[in-house]
């Protein structure tokens, strides 16, 4: 399957967990129901209504709880097990190879750089992704991952974790957390019922209390069980595909067998020391966090996993490395200096006038799939981008400048424009620093820099107060349309930045899987593809006119949609984006077809095509990894 085959997987698994909701519901009332005729006897209609509706109202309530409790995204799921965030400019060698791997891995995935959290109180090997988008997403790790995995295998590791980034998987992991809260609720109520109810013999209201705990505990067992059997139905195959993604991105199975190999052959494994939090999150984690029967375990077995990864891979082998292991544990670092495994190396970036062969079809099939030419471009990339730049993305004060600096046009009296639009936002301040930067270490960079460098800085954006993020928003806007004379990657860049802090701010409402089709909206399918025929056709009305033809052929054939000129130029996006955002997965597989197919009507495209490309996909959430031309 595909990045857009997954997703749609991953909406029809969403409805299935409704589905197997309900009927964990209906288990649970109907136990309910049972204890109380058992009770009551043969009058107890009555009864069973109240109690039905108060075991509803109490699951519902506790959903809804947890849900509400988690529209944060990521960052809260982190924290509450106990997650540390990992600061942008730590020198720490630990946190500095694990912040290397990662935004090298992000900048080949074609999505923000997440947040970081160290478990610094868990010796076992293990990580998780959380979030409902890209933009919001948080990768941690375990304490004993950063101090036992090479870099090798922790790239593999983290390859895995934004597998489940991009497939859709995490959205569905975080909502699996908050639906399965209420069938859980029960059972919680009464553990902690009997933890604090009164103790004594002559007290009958204690006993009465004792009993009803006692039910409310044994049939939140039935929550449990329920639980356990939908976190294993949703996740475990999901961490097979994983594991195969995470292979195909690296190119090299080595770094994930050693990592699954180091839980298997330590003492600490992949368990996590808070059980309860285990229970929480076992079906997101990358190895079981708890020790679970096969019935129930969220993961494949781990000899399976190895040997999916290494045919040869036997039991004896795992036994010898955990004798080996008892005696002198793997240090990841040493490792490293042993191995010399210092980052993976080996690319170069395109000129920036170098023309690129490319397909429609092969776009597509690029997207959300990261392979081993993205993750050596990516290394490339970083390694171009000037240290100041970096330096300056890990900046809370530089952070805005460095962005509108970005958004700044070329042509001298359209900046100016720009950055008074800045100033009378933000203050002169961020408008002199935007300006300063455009006109000095933002002058001149490479096309293919821009994105990634915008992918640094997005972590420390998102650490900015609301009504700052709410201000710059607006400024994003007011440059991007300050005049009609900005360019489409311009216009497109600035609506990106918008769409990822809309997504970190407000991340469980702009996280649902869409079900438009394309018919549904091929007035905005056109107006889109006219405009990126405009805008490629550098005056030429014939040259458009074929541009558009080839990309609206391809998305709707049975449409009449003639090409007609939007005058307004790319203000007519801005009536486009909102009706195409709850499009389909497979509706938007053909949508960015035929994006590629209007841009390379020839079947070829220069490298800041490329990143227009790149740029309008990211708006449409269909992350485009860096490499269009692979080896």
């Amino acid at each position: 399957m595909n990045f857009f085959e997954r997703q749609e997987a991953a909406r029809r698994a969403s409805t299935r967990l409704v589905v197997l909701f309900a009927l964990a519901v209906l288990g649970i009332v109907l136990a309910v129901d049972l204890v109380v005729w058992m009770v009551a006897g043969r009058d107890s209609a009555g009864l069973m209504a109240t109690a039905t509706l108060a075991t509803l109202a109490v699951i519902g309530l506790g959903s809804l709880y947890r849900v509400a409790s988690l529209r944060g995204g990521g960052d809260p799921v982190a924290l509450q097990l106990g997650g540390t965030p990992v600061p942008e400019d730590t020198s720490d060698p630990n946190l500095r190879r694990l912040r290397n791997v990662v935004e090298e891995i992000a900048i080949a995935s074609g999505v923000p750089v997440p947040r970081l959290y160290v478990l610094e109180q868990e010796a076992g090997i293990n990580a998780f992704a959380a979030g409902y988008t890209p933009a919001d997403a948080v990768v941690a790790v375990t304490r004993g991952a950063l101090d036992r995995l090479n870099r090798d295998e922790l790239q593999g590791v983290i390859a895995h974790e934004f597998s489940h980034i991009l497939n859709g998987d995490m959205r569905l992991n975080i909502r699996l957390m908050g639906v399965l809260f209420g069938i859980l609720v029960l059972a919680i109520i009464g553990r902690k019922v009997l933890f604090y109810a009164p103790r004594g013999r002559d007290n009958r209201g204690a006993a009465a209390i004792m009993a009803a705990a006692l039910v409310a505990l044994a049939i939140g067992y039935i929550g449990l069980f329920f639980g356990r059997m939908i976190k294993a139905g949703v996740s475990r195959s999901r961490e097979s595909l994983a594991d195969a993604s995470a292979v195909q991105f690296t190119r090299q199975t080595q770094g994930l067998a050693g990592a699954l190999k180091k839980i298997g052959g330590l003492g600490e494994g992949s368990r996590l020391a808070d059980r309860g939090n285990a229970e929480e999150v076992s079906h997101m984690l990358f190895g079981e966090g708890l020790a679970f029967s096969r019935l129930f375990a969220t993961h494949p077995p781990l000899l399976e996993r190895i040997r999916a990864l290494e045919p040869a891979f036997d039991g004896a082998q795992l036994l010898q490395l955990q004798q080996r292991w008892a005696v002198a544990p793997p240090l990841g670092m040493q490792e490293d200096l042993q191995l010399g495994l210092v980052g993976p190396g080996g690319a170069v970036l395109p000129a920036a006038g170098a023309r690129l062969d490319v397909t429609p079809p092969m776009v597509s099939a690029q997207v959300g799939e990261p392979a081993a030419d993205d993750y050596r471009r990516a290394d490339a990339i970083l390694e171009h981008i000037p240290e100041a730049l970096r330096s300056l993305a890990a900046r809370r004060d530089a952070v805005m400048p460095l962005l509108l600096g970005l958004l700044l046009s070329d042509e001298p009296r359209l900046a100016r424009d720009q950055v008074l639009e800045i100033g009378a936002r933000l203050g002169g301040g961020v408008a002199d620093a935007a300006a300063r930067l455009r006109a000095t270490e933002l002058a001149g960079l490479h096309p293919m820099l821009r994105l990634p460098l915008a992918a640094l800085a997005f972590p420390v954006l998102r650490l900015r107060p609301r009504p700052e993020l709410d201000d710059f928003l607006d400024t994003v806007h007011a440059v991007v349309h300050s005049d009609g004379e900005v360019s489409l990657y311009e216009y497109c860049l600035g609506k990106l930045l918008q769409v990822q802090v809309l997504d970190s701010l407000e991340p469980g409402r702009h996280a649902r899987f869409g079900r438009r089709k394309l018919p549904d909206v091929s007035g905005e399918v056109a107006t889109l593809l006219c405009v990126v025929a405009q805008y490629g056709s550098q005056g030429d009305p014939g040259q458009a006119r074929r541009a558009y033809l080839a990309g609206i052929t391809r998305v709707l054939p049975r449409e009449h949609l003639p090409f007609l000129e939007r005058r307004d130029g790319v203000r007519a996006l801005d009536a486009v984006w909102a009706p195409l955002e709850p499009l389909d997965p497979l509706a938007r597989q053909a949508l960015v077809e035929g994006i590629a197919a209007t841009i390379a009507h020839d079947n070829r495209v220069t490298v800041a095509e490329a990143e227009l490309l790149r740029t309008i996909c990211g708006v449409l959430r269909c992350p485009l990894p860096p490499s269009l031309e692979r080896a």
